[in-house]
């Protein structure tokens, strides 16, 4: 057998906005990359591929899974979990059955796997696990992640928040923003609806869809994508790290502030403000949902920070004037699909 020199990491989900970032850092880190997805070398119905792919490897990375940025209807609420829950069990039978099996394994998950809180932040030791669809598919995930015995793999479920950069989220923010909707957002009351009941083996929450008088200040807790990459390296890296690991700025902001730095980093003087109504109108249009910006988001990355993880981008303002100007050298998309230039004025 010819001896690799070259570490292997395996990505799966290597197209999408982090996967694509993460899989430049590896390859430029020196690592040989082993792609998985649908239209990537390894597909997710090649049991036997998946097993090839895994075993020998040095790291794991999956971060495949459908876009929550869509309306929850049905058809996509089913999605949004399956895309999540199925891929990591393939892999982690991939895993199991190697005979080499990856040194550690990086899965995506989710900080809105907390509650709506507005009175404290959620660390990775006293955070509180919140209810309802979101939420479920969040913990669906992670009992799927963390299920079996593998004992040669240091597995980390990797909690990030709303990711800034050239994604869905940002690009959703930044559409409210470019068409004079960048108010702060009033959560409030809302017409009955049933998309956000809980989902899977164990569904929590009520049946309607809760709401909560924020005021505009629920919590909003992002991350840097440069930031993203660096902790996924460090994490890679450090052994001391397993478990849920919270990537997310030390600096969460809320939404008065967030909608009015979205203002002045895009120069748009006008920012409409917004009620919950108005939103479900507006986000029916976006097709996608007022979740993403009403509920009360606040984490803080505690094993990070206790392990020497230092962010290059902690301030939302800095972070967002980076992501504008990288935006800046290109077109960009907006949520609704239209593209326009992020330096309109």
């Amino acid at each position: 057998m010819i001896h690799n020199p070259r570490p292997v990491a395996v990505i799966a989900g290597a197209s999408g906005f982090i996967g694509k970032a993460v899989a430049d850092a590896f390859a430029a880190d020196g690592y040989e990359l082993r792609l998985i997805g649908r239209n990537a070398p390894v597909g997710w119905d090649d049991a036997d591929a998946l097993r090839a792919a895994v075993d020998g490897a040095d790291a794991l990375l999956n971060v495949a899974g459908a876009s929550v940025n869509r309306r929850y209807t049905d058809r996509n609420r089913r999605l949004i979990l399956e895309s999540r829950v199925h891929t990591t069990r393939l892999l982690r039978d991939a895993v199991a059955r190697s005979e080499h099996p990856p040194r550690v394994w990086l899965n995506a998950s989710t900080a809105t796997i907390y509650h709506h809180s507005t009175d404290h932040p959620n660390t990775e030791t006293d955070g509180q696990i919140g209810s309802g669809f979101s939420v479920d598919v969040a913990t669906s995930w992670e009992r799927e992640f963390f299920a079996g015995d593998l004992d040669r793999t240091r597995r980390v479920a990797l909690r990030m928040a709303i990711v800034l950069g050239d994604g869905p989220a940002t690009r959703m923010l930044l559409s409210l923003a470019h068409f004079g909707l960048g108010g702060t957002q009033f959560d409030g009351w809302c017409p009955p609806h049933r998309r956000y009941r809980g989902i899977g083996e164990r569904p929590t929450g009520p049946d309607r869809a809760p709401w909560h008088r924020t005021h505009g200040r629920q919590r909003f807790s992002w991350v840097h994508i440069d930031d993203v990459v660096a902790a996924i390296r460090f994490i890679r890296d450090d052994e001391r790290l397993t478990g849920p690991v919270n990537i997310a700025s030390p600096h969460p902001s809320d939404n008065r502030t967030l909608m009015r730095t979205l203002r002045r980093v895009t120069g748009m003087p006008i920012g409409l403000p917004t009620t919950r109504w108005m939103l479900e109108l507006g986000m029916w249009a976006l097709r996608t949902e007022p979740e993403l910006i009403l509920k009360s988001r606040w984490v803080l990355p505690e094993s990070l920070t206790a392990a020497g993880f230092t962010f290059a981008h902690p301030e939302l303002e800095s972070a967002l004037v980076d992501v504008m100007q990288a935006r800046r050298r290109s077109p960009a998309r907006g949520a609704d699909g239209t593209i326009y230039r992020a330096d309109v004025r």
